[in-house]
């Protein structure tokens, strides 16, 4: 008896902590959460906002390649994953709309 409750609660222990171990692997962060690279993209401190489409795409050409291809990579996720989560639909919207995407 006390061999089963030993072997159950490790087992239970590795459960709860293997799922505390996954969730701190991922942050939830995304490129676009980044407030110094997104801010180029909005007119205010809230990130409301979106600039013109010449602003947007002047701020998009000064990014690096890097940063426009982990920005980018996000966006075509949220789109692949459509849900009420997403957090940048209108700055997604945008970069496919003015072909920033492909720049």
């Amino acid at each position: 008896m006390n061999y089963k409750m030993i072997c159950l609660g490790a087992m239970a222990l590795s459960m709860v902590s293997g799922v505390s171990l996954a969730a701190g692997a991922d942050t939830g962060t995304s490129a676009l959460d980044d407030p110094a690279k997104m801010e180029p993209f909005y007119t205010d401190s809230s990130m409301k906002t979106l600039r013109s489409d010449d602003e947007f795409t002047k701020a998009w050409k000064a990014l690096t390649d890097e940063d426009r291809m982990a920005m980018t990579k996000v966006c075509d996720e949220e789109a692949a994953n459509a849900t009420a989560a997403n957090t940048h639909p209108e700055f997604c919207s945008s970069v496919k709309k003015n072909g920033a995407g492909n720049n």
